[in-house]
């Protein structure tokens, strides 16, 4: 029929499955159980079918195109639409099961106090949770969706905030008790996230601090230990709102700029915990279901509210 469009041989799909879940072609044939060879044939038949190049050879080692990144996500999807309906027409006796990752933060913070209502959305599906502090690569982890902090610059992704993260300037009351305005901050080490190195910079420059250098900062993966780095006073850091709260209730650290230093950011310029997912993988209706849900809850309202507080060294 004139205008079908021809889909390569399943195979080859097959192989190319592997091969972007793996990256590497000798783990696609283990798991195929045939040699790297006959992979390695199988996806020259499909970069000759679809007539573009989906891997570039560097050595030992490939590196996915552009183009295959874009086809992973699709041939994924339809994989798993394909045993959904094995399933669904073998009356299959096990069930569905949802994969979330998120960030260790998000899920001991927010997630969890919420785990208890997730049923009503999980009909013939479990839920299984993981965390990691970086994206996970969704093919090679078989994960369904991600709660990541940042800004929400995934391109290749739909994301969606969930809940903003502002963070509240802290330190030591000993710190606190040298610091008597913004331009003082930079006298003193300042504990920042290898995820955003670009925040302390937007802090400054919106606390009035323009054109300073951070070669003296010290970077963390995660905000626990960016916390406890603060208490021990290595430095200035910057607290999430729960956690900055109750180590100011105690008298453990100060805000020396006050709880408000940082009002009327730009919201680009605050991070948060952002959703995101594949666009293929909202073909799947549990999977679907429970985005849905997730962006619907307030997750606002698993946080203290900062007003409640008295500040020490405000």
């Amino acid at each position: 029929m004139t205008g079908k469009l021809r889909l390569p041989p399943l195979n080859a799909l097959k192989a190319f499955h592997a091969v972007a879940r793996h990256k590497s072609l000798r783990r696609a044939a283990e798991e195929l159980l045939v040699s790297p060879q006959a992979v390695g044939q199988q996806i020259k038949l499909l970069e000759e079918s679809l007539q573009v190049t989906l891997f570039e050879r560097k050595g030992r080692v490939i590196e996915p195109t552009e183009s295959a990144t874009l086809l992973a996500e699709h041939v994924e999807a339809g994989f798993r639409q394909l045993a959904e309906g094995v399933r669904r027409v073998t009356g299959a006796p096990y069930r569905d099961v949802i994969k979330l990752n998120t960030s260790p933060y998000f899920a001991a913070n927010y997630l969890v106090s919420k785990l208890a209502n997730v049923r009503e959305v999980l009909s013939g599906a479990d839920l299984r949770l993981t965390t990691a502090i970086d994206m996970p690569d969704f093919a090679r982890d078989d994960v369904d969706m991600a709660v990541q902090w940042g800004y929400g610059n995934w391109g290749e992704f739909d994301s969606v905030l969930l809940v903003s993260d502002p963070k509240i300037i802290c330190c030591t009351p000993e710190i606190g008790a040298q610091i008597h305005g913004p331009e003082d901050l930079i006298r003193f080490t300042l504990l920042d996230t290898v995820k955003s190195k670009r925040f302390w910079s937007d802090i400054l420059r919106h606390l009035g601090v323009e054109s300073v250098g951070l070669d003296g900062s010290i970077g963390f993966d995660d905000a626990a230990s960016m916390r406890r780095a603060t208490l021990q006073g290595i430095g200035v850091g910057l607290v999430s709102v729960p956690d900055a709260e109750a180590d100011l209730k105690s008298g453990a650290l100060v805000a020396p700029l006050g709880m408000g230093a940082l009002d009327g950011m730009p919201a680009e310029e605050v991070p948060g915990f952002y959703l995101v997912i594949p666009r293929g993988h909202l073909r799947l209706r549990p999977v679907a279901a429970l985005h849905r849900w997730l962006v619907a809850q307030d997750w606002r309202n698993e946080r203290a509210k900062p007003g409640h507080l008295k500040v020490v060294g405000a």
